[in-house]
């Protein structure tokens, strides 16, 4: 009997562990149209965040629907960036399109398919209409703002793109464009503000 119950309680650990908020489903139309706002920043000054040394690069601001959201817990990244979202803005803020594709995330990538007959937009288009942004929360409050956060609502963001430096040699530089892809492609977002469009 306590072997059952202790197996039963590492399951539910093990759910706790992985659990996300359930999807928003929203219906049809493109509610976060507009690109995302980027200024570069000059003269900025650095910042020591749990033994990195921050950059900031650029000020960074978008309305954006939620395609998925992803904890990481394991990686290195995570002490810094424990959470992943690849955002959608102009026709990737609509249902109906992102309805035509199969998302998902993995080992920080953020990765999309579809049938070609299907989908009513070229994978350029899609590209330069969402992202995968690693998300630096700025405070323990904006990470608990992350972690209630669903996949499918519409969520107006704003902080900074940085660049992130450790004292032994690591390093880890956002993204300054959105027509990039591949290694190195995503954004490294240290996220000051966080408000909830719809859902």
């Amino acid at each position: 009997m306590k072997k059952a119950i202790t197996i039963l309680f590492a399951l539910a650990l093990i759910g706790w562990w992985f659990s996300e908020p359930g999807t928003i489903d929203l219906p049809a139309g493109a509610f976060a149209p507009d690109e995302p706002l980027q200024k570069s920043i000059k003269g900025s000054r650095n910042f020591d965040l749990k033994g990195y040394r921050i950059t900031p690069l650029a000020s960074f601001k978008l309305d954006a629907k939620i395609l998925a959201k992803k904890r990481y817990r394991l990686d290195r990244e995570a002490e810094l960036a424990p959470y992943d979202l690849a955002l959608g803005w102009g026709v990737m803020s609509d249902q109906s399109v992102v309805d035509t594709l199969k998302i998902r995330q993995a080992n920080r990538w953020y990765m999309y398919s579809g049938e070609y007959d299907k989908v009513p937009y070229s994978f350029d288009i899609i590209a330069r209409s969402s992202a995968n942004m690693h998300i630096v929360p700025a405070n323990d409050t904006i990470e608990k703002q992350l972690a209630k956060l669903s996949a499918g609502s519409i969520v107006g963001l704003s902080g900074k793109l940085i660049s992130a430096s450790h004292s032994d040699g690591y390093q880890w530089k956002s993204s300054l464009t959105r027509d990039d892809k591949g290694g190195g492609a995503c954004e490294l977002f240290y996220l000051e503000s966080i408000r909830v469009i719809r859902e």
